[in-house]
């Protein structure tokens, strides 16, 4: 093994590539007042500057950054040498996607929740779903008729909103590129990813202009967070030392990878035996990943309760740290991945989606808090717009302008959602497939689970007029 060779050492640079951006990125915010009042992420910032200086080496030196051959080399289709820089970043998005959500389903919760509290939860998954289902509906509308008036476009690709906006960047990468290969989307990987970037963005610039409404009317909270933390925040009792015979860190980093090593022999082995939805299947590593870290969290409280197992593994506070390490990976890994001369095809198409899915999720979501969480509705639909437009992490940003302590229940209501979120969507995310086969249908069933979605939130509303009305 040769270790001075450029071969051995391009998934390092890559990586530092991509930490540099973020670096790069929180001293723009630190420094530039507008970034910082834009709320947007400095993971996203990161993604944009790296994507701007990548673009700009394809302008100055006719290759874009990650086309440079020391991020690595390997034989393409037609046994030509090219550059791993793509394929690696995206390898890093797919991966990233499900140890990212491994690491909060591993954490444990401290709060026993009421029955009360439940129904909110309950709501809050539920409008999840349901703001898919709004963005997959318009989306599918929105392409459907592009391709009959422009050649080139992907009818099904609108349905790459509601996993650009609802699910993030892995996600929208990973269908997009499953159109690409099996269904022939030409450039469907770099469509999934602009569609995921420009959700980032949504969230950003509609926060922010949601924020200065509520400053101007006098209706902004004055609730901002407290610097530091406690140390029961930190460590938990009863768990094991931050430095025993192996690092506290050490020990949830092992857990998360455990755990995304099941997920792969589940996916294998489901593969087996359904090899035609082999790409279905590994597209859903992220669930597959919740189940499995879900299933070995389960197996350690059980040993604990029956005393074979003494101390907690699981800290809270680190498995947020490293998961939130995850996904700001694959976000910056994600953006940084777009090829912006592939799309000249597909701009006009973007920027309707775009602004499909802004409109859409913010009018939907501020309904809904409205009509539903009137103890806290600024709360929840600041979070809940941006984790429909971003990811969580973009949604608690939001949160945290507003209600910086988690006074109200939304913090929460974020986390818990997904089971009931997982239980509705996944019906709804296995017609992702058909959808290529058949999007007009496919829109129609989506728009029948809508109305089904709608009656199940607004039931307490529905019902009780027609109790009224008798």
């Amino acid at each position: 093994m040769d270790f001075s060779s450029i071969s051995n050492w391009g998934g390092i640079f890559l990586i530092a590539v991509l930490l540099a951006g973020m670096m790069v990125a929180t001293m723009l915010k630190n420094n530039i007042p507008f970034l910082k009042k834009s709320l947007i992420p400095t993971s996203v910032l990161g993604g944009i500057t790296i994507l701007l200086i990548s673009e700009l080496c394809g302008l100055i030196f006719g290759e874009n950054l990650f086309d440079m051959a020391i991020f690595g080399v390997g034989l393409n289709e037609k046994k030509e040498i090219v550059s791993k820089g793509y394929a690696n970043l995206e390898i890093i998005t797919y991966h990233c996607l499900a140890l990212g959500f491994i690491g909060s389903s591993f954490k444990i919760a401290e709060k026993k929740i009421t029955k009360e509290r439940a129904g909110e939860v309950f709501n809050t998954g539920v409008t999840t779903v349901s703001t898919y289902l709004i963005q997959a509906v318009l989306g599918l509308t929105v392409t459907i008729i592009a391709a009959s008036i422009v050649t080139g476009i992907f009818p099904a690709s609108g349905v790459l909103l509601c996993l650009g906006f609802g699910q993030g960047t892995g996600q929208a990468m990973t269908w997009g590129t499953n159109y690409q290969k099996d269904f022939g989307f030409a450039n469907g990987t770099n469509f999934g990813l602009t569609i995921a970037a420009m959700g980032f963005l949504c969230a950003s610039i509609g926060g922010v202009i949601h924020l200065n409404i509520l400053k101007r009317k006098g209706k902004l909270p004055l609730r901002k967070s407290r610097d530091g933390l406690n140390s029961e925040a930190v460590e938990s009792h009863g768990e094991i030392p931050m430095q025993g015979g192996m690092d506290k860190l050490t020990v949830q980093i092992a857990l998360i990878v455990i755990a995304y090593v099941l997920t792969y022999a589940i996916m294998f082995g489901l593969s087996a035996l359904l090899p035609g939805m082999k790409s279905t299947i590994f597209g859903f590593n992220f669930l597959i990943g919740v189940l499995s870290a879900t299933l070995i969290k389960t197996i350690l409280q059980f040993l604990r309760k029956k005393k074979v197992v003494k101390k907690q593994y699981i800290n809270n506070f680190l498995m947020t740290r490293v998961g939130n390490f995850f996904y700001d990976l694959m976000v910056v890994a994600g953006i940084s991945a777009i090829r912006l001369d592939l799309l000249t095809d597909y701009w006009g198409v973007i920027a309707i989606l775009s602004v499909v899915g802004l409109v859409s999720t913010y009018v939907y979501n501020r309904i809904v808090a409205k009509t539903l969480f009137k103890g806290y509705k600024e709360e929840q639909f600041l979070a809940m717009y941006g984790m429909l437009t971003g990811t969580a992490s973009t949604g608690m940003i939001l949160l945290r302008e507003i209600d910086g302590d988690f006074i109200t229940p939304v913090a929460d209501n974020l986390v818990y959602q997904n089971f009931p979120a997982i239980v509705f969507g996944l019906p709804i995310m296995l017609l992702f497939p058909f959808a290529a086969r058949q999007p007009l249908v496919t829109m129609f069933i989506l728009l029948g689970f809508l109305l089904v979605m709608n009656v199940i939130l607004f039931r307490k509303q529905i019902f009780r007029r027609r109790k009224k009305a008798k």
